[in-house]
């Protein structure tokens, strides 16, 4: 074992990282603290890693490493073997220089506690990722409090994703403008993952197929020990077909039971979770002071191209894929979001320092048939929290109507 794992660093330092396209996420470099890196399957943890490799000038000094390399089967006890690997390699090191980069933890038990023994008596400077929010979160809450920082990263950003396809942003010049509206529909439709982001249509329709049901295996089935996982792809699939939408498990429970589909209520909200947990759904409450009221929830995917390949009828709903997209930009924007629905509903609401300060309304494209109620809506939830303006975001409007202000939403993702 302990030769294999001599191979593994010593092939990665020959390989070195690869060319980059790098992420706009601010990762702190000399920190002094465990750097924690979470987010789902293929938005890019290992190559933001990457980037922060590619700062370092002596790529000996660093110690990377995949704990899902299909080369290795390792337990706790084979930790520390992969730290008498390295020195073996090479002896005169400095331990304080070293740079340690341990990639998919989460499949390790008790890794916490390597790493705080890493961090206590070698190095400072380490750097995790991993495919569980809330499995990282309790297990660094516990073992290595005070000594972690966490940073989310999800898919691309719109921003990013014209990086990617090498689209300058000049939202000035008539071309420039129509060249950004174009991408920005792709975006809405394809999604964020940078693999998938100049692939052909069949391609990346396979691949995010395929990441869906690494997703469900990995990092639900087997972390969860799930027996019959058919319910949780069907629970999965009906929450995604609807995307942007309220949704209650006990009517998908009832769904289930009228076609025979065997599953607890309470399994399903344990699938729910779960769901959250892998970085598969999101989901956010309705703002009100009555706690019944707050159990309602609307539902999101962690990227748009995934709802729109396995859903077929929400590929042509693009205003849910617009609503799920500004979700998405407002949480890489760590903000603490919520939707308003008393009498009438407003997509968004914005709280900051315990109060709300934003409401936003998205809507693909105002129209007559739509414009008072998306207004309304609006207009309901500024009255509500005292708001002098609102926000409507569409796809490619602009104007302002009143106290509400009208632009597109790649423009306002754009700020």
């Amino acid at each position: 074992m302990k030769e294999l794992l001599k191979t593994v660093i010593k092939d990665f330092h020959k390989r070195g990282v690869p060319q980059l396209i790098d992420r706009a996420v601010n990762i702190p470099f000399n920190s002094g603290k465990i750097i924690s890196i979470i987010g789902p399957r293929r938005a890019g943890k290992t190559y933001l890693m990457y980037q922060l490799i590619s700062r370092i000038k002596d790529i000996t000094d660093v110690l990377y490493f995949n704990f899902e390399d299909e080369r290795l089967d390792l337990s706790a006890k084979d930790l520390n073997l992969i730290l008498e690997a390295y020195f073996e390699l090479y002896p005169d090191k400095e331990e304080s220089g070293i740079f340690f980069f341990f990639d998919e933890l989460q499949g390790i038990r008790e890794w916490e506690r390597f790493v705080r023994r890493v961090y206590d008596t070698v190095s400072r400077n380490i750097f995790v990722t991993g495919s569980s929010s809330k499995l990282l979160s309790k297990e660094i809450a516990t073992s290595l409090r005070g000594r972690t920082i966490s940073y989310e990263l999800l898919p691309l950003s719109f921003r990013e994703y014209l990086k990617f396809k090498g689209v300058e942003e000049d939202a000035h010049s008539t071309r420039g403008k129509s060249r950004i509206v174009s991408v920005f529909d792709n975006y809405l439709a394809r999604g964020g993952f940078p693999e998938t982001v100049d692939m052909s249509k069949d391609l990346y329709e396979k691949t995010l197929r395929t990441y869906f049901e690494v997703m469900i295996y990995r990092d639900i089935v087997e972390r969860f020990s799930i027996t019959n996982p058919l319910p949780l792809k069907l629970f999965v699939k009906r929450l995604m077909a609807n995307t942007a939408r309220e949704f209650s498990v006990n009517k998908i429970f009832n769904s289930f039971k009228s076609e025979g589909i065997k599953i607890s209520k309470d399994s399903l909200y344990n699938f729910l979770e779960y769901c959250q947990d892998a970085f598969v759904l999101i989901t956010i409450s309705n703002f009100s002071e009555s706690l019944s009221k707050q159990i309602i929830k609307k539902v999101y995917s962690i990227d748009t191209g995934l709802t729109s390949t396995l859903s077929f009828t929400l590929s042509r709903e693009k205003g849910s894929l617009l609503e799920n997209a500004v979700l998405l930009e407002l949480k890489r924007r760590e903000k603490e979001v919520y939707y308003y629905k008393e009498r009438l509903e407003c997509d968004f609401v914005i709280k900051e320092k315990d109060k709300i300060n934003q409401a936003i309304q998205v809507c693909y494209t105002i129209n007559k048939n739509n414009k008072e109620r998306e207004l309304n809506g609006l207009k309901e939830a500024m009255e509500r929290f005292s708001l002098k303006k609102g926000l409507i975001l569409t796809s490619n409007q602009e104007k302002k109507i009143g106290t509400a202000e009208i632009i597109p939403a790649w423009k306002w993702m754009l700020k």
